[in-house]
C-alpha cells in the first residue's frame, strides 16, 4: 500500500491531473500529502461529526454496526443494518460504500440434498475474494476472542498498556527533517497472495533494521490465519525499545478490536473503506481519538477515496494498489488519486 494522506495543513500545493475538482478543494484544504509536497502543522484536525455512537446489534444473525445520533446517521445506519442481514441489493450496497459482504447472508457454503446427499454450492454464502473470506473467519475469530475477554475486561488492561507514541507526528518528524516522503515499513511473515516471504522470520531484527534505516513508523502484520502474524510480534517489537511508532494491520470489524490493538502497544490501527461503511469508519475513528490512537484509512479506488475525504477528522489515508481480489497490483491508483493534486491547492 502506498500513497498517505495526513490531515491537518491549510496549504497544499502540487500538479497533475485532477478529480472530483470541487469536492477535493473543499475537503483537502486541511490535508496534508506526504510525498514532496509542502507541509503546514500549524491548525488542529477538524472534530469528528458524530457526537454520541451505541452499537445496535442482532443477536440472532450476529449482525452489528455502529449508530450516531443525527436523524440522517440514524436512518442510515438501519439501511446499513438491513443489508448485513442481505436484505438490500447490490445497488443499495455499492451506495453505502460496502465493497465486501461482512459475513454470509445465511447458512453454510453447502447443504446436503436428497438420499445421495450431494453437496451443493450455496452462492450467496461463498466468499467471491480472499478479502472478503479472510474477513468472514475473522468474524468467527473475533467472537471467540470476545467470549474470552470482554470488552470490560479489556477496558482494565488498559491501564498497563504502554504509553501512545504518535504516529502522524513521526511521519511530519520525518518529512521534515528529510525532504523524502515518510517511511512505513511492514513486518510480514506470509501473505495470501505470495506465501511464504521469510523462512527466517525474527520480526524484532527486522523491526531494528527498518528503524536503523530510517523508517518512519512500522506497520506489524497481526493476523494469523493469512498472513502468519501475530499480536505477540507486536508486543515483542515494543517491548524490545523500537521507539518507531507501531500500526497494528489487522483487519478490524468490531470495535473490541481496537481496544486489544491498544493493550498490545499499538500506536496506530488500519480501518479498510472496502470493508466498513461510513458510520463504522466515523465511530472507530472516534475510538481511536479517545484512546489517542491514529487511524490510517486504506482506500482502493476514487469511490472511496471521495468517501473517505467527506468524513471530517481522518488524518491518514493510504491507497492500496492491489485489487480486491489479491491479485494484480495498478499503481495507475496511486497516480490517479494521489499525484491529482493541482485542484486542491
Amino acid at each position: 500500500m502506498v500513497g498517505i494522506a495526513i490531515g491537518t495543513s491549510p496549504r497544499i500545493r502540487a500538479s497533475g491531473p485532477c478529480f472530483s475538482a470541487r469536492k477535493s478543494r473543499r475537503i483537502l484544504s486541511s490535508r496534508i500529502w506526504v510525498g514532496g509536497i509542502p507541509i503546514d502543522c500549524g491548525r488542529k484536525s477538524t472534530p469528528l461529526r458524530c457526537t454520541r455512537a451505541e452499537e445496535v446489534c442482532k443477536e440472532s444473525t450476529g449482525a452489528c454496526i455502529s449508530v450516531t445520533s443525527t436523524d440522517d446517521d440514524t436512518a442510515n445506519s438501519i439501511k446499513v443494518r438491513e443489508l448485513e442481514n442481505g436484505n438490500l441489493p447490490d445497488d443499495e450496497a455499492a451506495k453505502q460504500g460496502i465493497r465486501i459482504r461482512r459475513r454470509p447472508l445465511t447458512g453454510p457454503p453447502t447443504h446436503m440434498v436428497g438420499p445421495f446427499e450431494f453437496r451443493l454450492e450455496n452462492e450467496g454464502n461463498t466468499p467471491r475474494n480472499i478479502l472478503e473470506k479472510i474477513l468472514w473467519d475473522k468474524d468467527i475469530e473475533v467472537s471467540k476472542m470476545k467470549e474470552r475477554k470482554p470488552l470490560n475486561v479489556l477496558k482494565k488492561a488498559l491501564t498497563d498498556a504502554p504509553p501512545v507514541r504518535d504516529f502522524v507526528g513521526a511521519l511530519r518528524a520525518s518529512y521534515q527533517q528529510t525532504g523524502m516522503p515518510a517511511l512505513i515499513a511492514e513486518v510480514k511473515k506470509a501473505s495470501p497472495s505470495r506465501g511464504m516471504l521469510r523462512e527466517d522470520f525474527d520480526p524484532v531484527k527486522i523491526a531494528n533494521g527498518y528503524e536503523k534505516n530510517g523508517a518512519a513508523c512500522l506497520s506489524v502484520l497481526t493476523d494469523e490465519k493469512y498472513f502468519q502474524g501475530s499480536f505477540e510480534n507486536l508486543e515483542a517489537i515494543r517491548r524490545a525499545g523500537v521507539e518507531c511508532p507501531l500500526l497494528c494491520k489487522e483487519f478490524i470489524i468490531d470495535a473490541w478490536q481496537i481496544y486489544y490493538a491498544r493493550s498490545k502497544g499499538a500506536d496506530a490501527i488500519l480501518l479498510i473503506a472496502a470493508v466498513l461503511p461510513d458510520l463504522d469508519i466515523k465511530y472507530f475513528t472516534k475510538i481511536c481519538r479517545m484512546l489517542g490512537l491514529a487511524a490510517l484509512v486504506e482506500v482502493h479506488d476514487e469511490r472511496e477515496m471521495d468517501r473517505v475525504l467527506g468524513i471530517d477528522g481522518i488524518q491518514l489515508i493510504g491507497i492500496n494498489n492491489r485489487d480486491l481480489g489479491g491479485r494484480r497490483i495498478w499503481t495507475i491508483y496511486t497516480q490517479r488519486y494521489f499525484i491529482c493534486s493541482r485542484c486542491w491547492s
